[in-house]
Parts: structure tokens; sequence; C-alpha cells
């Protein structure tokens, strides 16, 4: 039902009293604002109790208004386009202290993502990653730069890290075309979700790669086909999502490769150091 929820809300209309008529048909004409909406809020808009949305929820087999609400978050999500992101954004943000309230709702992603995380899912992706014949890292869109920053780490650490260029589908495949099963892809994709990216997850799992999504739900065209699941809520901070929480995942996950694989990583780098020195690559302090 929750996946059909526009849908489900349509078929059901006539059944509906005088007042779910009402939140339902502000639903599907603004399902973009209800989503950041609380029930109070909702009703007074369309001239209803509090209680009456809360019962409209429940109606529709949700527990209770936060778990539509949620619901209606994952539309938003994946079928908003930049310019209505840009207005429901506008509407949470116009009138209040935007620095504090982007930087605490980022410290609460955070927070979030640490409860939530599959602890399991992510030993299991460093180990794999850990004794890879091959790490192919894969991020599209507003994904890129997750990807870049975890490539160019990765880079310092391994010599076998393929940065996965998204440029073109023909492209992408040639790049990934002898993917198997000693290797790893770890995928990243947040809304709007990158076709490329879902594709290449179902080719690599296909060659029994070992995959390793990061995304923003279970419920993401990711998560499907991939081997470990590791998640990190977005919401709205403009017209894009928030990537502070998978950052932090990414940043925790080279800490624990290069620690389990701490040796080969400290000759590295030393030698990376002295190279450094020797090209005069890093500015020094007098």
């Amino acid at each position: 039902m929750k996946q059909n929820l526009l849908q489900c809300i349509t078929e059901r209309m006539s059944g509906f009293s005088k007042g779910q008529r009402l939140i339902a048909a502000y639903i599907l004409e603004h399902y973009d604002r209800a989503a950041y909406m609380t029930a109070a809020k909702l009703g007074e808009l369309v001239r209803v109790s509090e209680s009456t949305v809360v019962r409209f929820a429940d109606e529709l087999g949700f527990d209770g208004y936060p778990d539509m609400q949620r619901a209606l978050r994952e539309l938003a999500k994946t079928n908003l386009t930049a310019a209505q992101r840009m207005e429901v954004a506008d509407n949470l943000l116009g009138g209040s202290d935007i620095l504090e309230k982007v930087l605490q709702g980022d410290a609460d992603k955070i927070r979030h993502t640490l409860d939530g995380l599959d602890r399991i899912a992510f030993e299991a992706a460093v180990e794999k990653i850990v004794h890879a014949r091959n790490i192919y890292i894969l991020g599209s869109r507003s994904a890129a730069s997750l990807a870049s920053f975890l490539n160019f780490n990765f880079q310092l650490m391994f010599d076998n890290v393929r940065n996965v260029e998204v440029s073109s589908g023909s492209e992408m495949f040639e790049q990934i075309l002898t993917i198997g099963p000693e290797d790893v892809l770890i995928a990243i994709s947040f809304p709007r979700y990158s076709k490329r990216t879902v594709r290449a997850v179902q080719f690599a799992h296909r060659a029994g790669a070992n995959v390793v999504s990061l995304t923003d739900s279970d419920r993401s065209p990711i998560a499907a086909d991939c081997d470990q699941l590791l998640t990190a809520p977005s919401d709205m901070a403009s017209f894009v999502d928030s990537l502070v929480a998978p950052l932090s995942i990414i940043n925790a996950m080279v800490a624990a490769v290069s620690m389990r694989s701490h040796d080969e990583v400290a000759t590295r780098l030393r030698r990376l150091e002295e190279i450094w020195d020797e090209y005069d690559v890093y500015e020094k302090n007098s």
C-alpha cells in the first residue's frame, strides 16, 4: 500500500468521509508539501481537526501519521523535480536561521545513521574490500562527489582501485566488463537515483561480484541486488539532498579498511610522503 499510496488514495476516495476527502484531495494535489507538514498543520490547511488527519493515516493502514508522512517523503524524494524541491525547501527553511537549521539537521542525520546502520553489513563490506582483487567505485550525479572522495582515499592505500566513469552508459559497462566473483563494486546512489548506477549494480550482481550499496533506505533501487546494504538518511537541505551522513559512513569505511590493512597501508603512505617531499607537493609551515 505504501508503495502505491497516491493510487490507493484515489481508488478509495468514494469511501472516505467528508473530512477525509479534503485531506485526500490535498495530498493528491500537493503530496510534496504534505510530506513535510505536521498533522496539525495539514488539518489547519484543509480545515479539519488534527485527530481527523491522524485517523486518515490509520484508515490507510499506516501506524500513525508519522508513518504515512515517511511514505510521502519517499515519494517526494524520488519524484520531485529540482524546481519542486526548491519550493519545498523554501517552505521548510523560510523565516528561520538557515545555518543553524541545516547544520542541526545534518547532525541529526548522522545520529540516526549511527543508530540504524547494519554493523554486520559494514564489517562484511570492509572484509570484502580488504581482500578484493579489484575495487570498483561508482557514483553518478550528486553521488559522484562521494565516489570521488572514496576513490581518492582508496587510491592512496591500494593499487587495485577503479573509479568507474559514467559519462555514457556504454563506456561504463566497458569499464566493468571483466568484473567477477573476486571483485567488489561499491555503488553510491541517493534520490533522485541514477539509472546508470542501478544498471551497473545489476550487471555486477549477475557477474558474481560482491556489491556494497550505499544509499538512503532498503527501498532504494540499488538495494535489491547488493550483498551489503549501508543506509544513511538523506532529506532536502535545499533543492539537493544533504550527503553528510553517507560521507560519515565513507570516512568510517576508509578508517576501518586502513586499520585492517595497517602494515601495507603504512608502508605505502611512508613512500608517498617521500615522493610528496621530493616533488614539493604540499605547502609547509616555515
